[in-house]
């Protein structure tokens, strides 16, 4: 593993800078995911070096972070003026940034809120109360920032990782809250590593950490990981449950599930079962009852801004309607899997009560044979010393995540399997 310098430190070069301006306009044309549209971008360009696509990626990312005050501070939108400034925030030397394009006079007025913080207009009042008013500048801070690597050990002692990694001389810490997460700070290729090939490394935000403990999973329980992805909270129940238990890992899309073979190999791991289903409501899940169900639903994933700042220009207040009502599905499909006593967990990445707290309360309306668990008592049961109180949010100012949701409920043991 290795650190490597800011793409951007040192003299700019008009090609390297042309190119990013070029990425940078492909990324704002664009209607999905700008790291989609960025490795599609370097797929093409196979001459650029690892360097020319760190710098690339830098000036995209700090773009599409800042954008509002960087347009503010260009006076355009246009991909060459956002890239100047962009450049101009990461520090770059005033000399390099005149030889490659002029920006105007910095602007006397100062942005308002939530323009000053990067933030689309409708952002504040979809928040709602999940956020106290005089927190939302510390808030969108946060989101703006890079997010740190996190990782979580497997099959080891996260003591004896953390000193390897550090006679690495890296700069790495243990996460303040989940139990096994180590938090490396820095630009670091991890891939290579021998603790990352063989299993007792996998990449996973403190946060998902956490919310993976409400389900409580233990040895010889049968779990579903009912929106399974790529698989990092699936690794995390498969470890949990053991070579007694069994983890039903579910997905609608089956390129979504394609790298969890190698990641389970990696970990040694031989109790996931992996399955493409139609919909929510697949034939194939007739009968399956479930000592827990986890249910990592598809949002908005605005919690993940540190990653994926461009979902805060992509996402509309029409596409979390949609987002809700697709959880709401959902999670009344999932619950069909529960055994009774079994626990039902849904999960989002999103801060919008409209994704979280307003699906669980149509939920239980419609569903009073569950109850809510209490969060902090379930996260103090798995070694967690964290007061979040019934409900679980995470946010990236106060506990340095992603934010996060979670809700825990028990399927009363008297009620009848569906």
């Amino acid at each position: 593993m290795s650190r490597a310098a800011s793409p951007t430190a040192g003299p700019v070069r008009p090609a390297r800078f042309a190119a990013a301006v070029e990425a940078l306009g492909q990324v704002l044309a664009a209607t999905g995911p700008a790291d989609r549209v960025l490795t599609g971008y370097f797929r093409g360009r196979r001459q650029l070096g690892s360097h020319d696509r760190a710098f690339i990626a830098e000036v995209v990312f700090t773009a599409l972070r800042h954008r509002r005050t960087l347009a503010h501070r260009a006076g355009s939108e246009a991909p060459e003026a956002l890239a100047l400034a962009a450049l101009e925030r990461l520090g770059a030397a005033r000399s390099d940034v005149a030889r490659l394009g002029a920006l105007p006079p910095t602007p006397a007025e100062p942005l308002p809120p939530p323009a000053a913080w990067d933030w689309p207009d409708w952002l504040p009042a979809a928040l709602g109360d999940a956020v106290p008013p005089d927190e939302l500048p510390a808030l969108a801070a946060a989101l703006a920032e890079p997010a740190p690597l996190d990782l979580r050990v497997q099959g080891a002692p996260r003591g004896r990782v953390l000193a390897r990694l550090r006679a690495e001389r890296l700069d790495v810490e243990p996460t303040p809250y989940a139990p096994d997460g180590l938090r490396l700070r820095g630009r670091v290729a991890l891939q290579q590593h021998p603790l990352f090939t063989g299993g007792q490394l996998e990449i996973q935000d403190e946060g998902s950490q956490l919310a993976g403990l409400l389900v409580g999973a233990a040895p010889g329980h049968h779990v579903v990981d009912f929106c399974a992805g790529a698989g990092g909270k699936t690794l995390q129940l498969a470890a949990a449950v053991g070579p007694t238990g069994r983890v039903l890992a579910l997905d609608t899309v089956a390129r979504r599930l394609d790298k969890m073979p190698e990641r389970l190999a990696r970990a040694r791991l031989m109790n996931v079962e992996g399955r493409v289903i139609t919909d929510e409501n697949d034939a194939s899940l007739a009968g399956v009852q479930a000592d827990a169900v986890l249910v990592d639903a598809p949002c908005t994933g605005l919690g993940t801004l540190r990653r994926s700042p461009d979902l805060k220009w992509r996402v509309t207040p029409a596409a979390v309607a949609e987002s809700a009502a697709l959880q709401a599905r959902i999670l009344a499909a999932a619950a069909r899997l529960v055994r009774p006593g079994g626990r039902l967990v849904y999960i989002t990445c999103s801060l919008l009560p409209a994704e979280d707290e307003a699906v669980i309360a149509g939920f239980l309306a419609g569903h009073p044979h569950f109850t809510p668990l209490d969060a902090t008592g379930l996260l103090r049961q798995a070694g967690v010393d964290l007061d979040v109180g019934p409900t679980l949010r995470l946010f990236p100012h106060r506990h340095g995540t992603d934010g996060f949701f979670g809700v825990a409920l028990e399927r009363r043991p008297d009620a009848r399997p569906q």
